[in-house]
């Protein structure tokens, strides 16, 4: 076994058992409220996958690129995971093991939401999050870093996307057993200021847990639901 591949095997021994941050990170939110927020975020399961879905116009103009594939649109959902994984139109166990087991390149999954979101998720998990201004702004901002940039500050497109009108991007950060779609999903809610823990919150179930135990009017009460 050569030098480098010890090193990552003890690099990612040391990520497990301390269950250190990984990139992308989570974002320390100036300022949280314990009111009613009139920001509304929507946060989705899929059964094994969760992801955010927030207004278009606000993550555009963090992420102009977006506008531009993303045109006429109210809502865009995100997820990140595993490059490879995620982007396989067929599942093999050894994609699986891989993703799990051995840090792997990232990618963000875009989708433009033409219609109301419980509407066009209907099949799927959803939890309304209200935040202030702060806060919104704050997860905002952490679904922007989570997009690889060049020095020009431009994403990087990759293949369509596997739903609707949907596109991949290189995501920050690498996918490996500690570092999940639903951690960064975790990560993004403690960005928008809940108080969570995301180094155990691996599935879908322990993010929708999460959010059934939050307090009204924090969730499911914002106007127009």
């Amino acid at each position: 076994m050569n030098n480098d591949l010890m090193i990552k095997l003890w690099l990612l021994l040391f990520c497990l058992i301390s269950g250190c941050s990984s990139k992308p990170y989570a974002i320390e939110v100036q300022e949280t409220t314990s009111v009613l927020g009139k920001h509304q975020v929507y946060v989705v399961s899929h059964g094994w996958h969760t992801g955010f879905v927030v207004p278009a116009a606000d993550i555009q103009a963090k992420v102009p690129q977006l506008k531009h594939r993303f045109a006429n649109t109210g809502y865009i959902e995100f997820g990140w995971g595993d490059k490879g994984f995620y982007q396989s139109k067929e599942i093999t166990s050894g994609l699986t093991v891989r993703a799990i087991f051995w840090p792997t390149e990232s990618v963000i999954h875009a989708v433009a939401i033409p219609d109301k979101v419980m509407r066009y998720f209907s099949g799927s998990d959803i939890r309304l999050l209200c935040l202030g201004p702060a806060e919104y702004a704050s997860l905002i901002q952490f679904i922007s870093n989570s997009f690889a940039r060049n020095k020009a500050g431009d994403i990087f497109a990759t293949k369509s996307g596997i739903y609707g009108n949907s596109q991949f991007y290189t995501g920050v950060g690498d996918y490996y057993l500690m570092n999940t779609c639903n951690k960064w999903t975790a990560k993004g809610l403690k960005s928008a200021g809940l108080n969570i823990s995301p180094a155990f919150k691996l599935t879908a179930d322990s993010i929708i847990s999460y959010m059934d135990d939050l307090p009204s009017p924090r969730v499911n009460s914002c106007a127009g639901f």
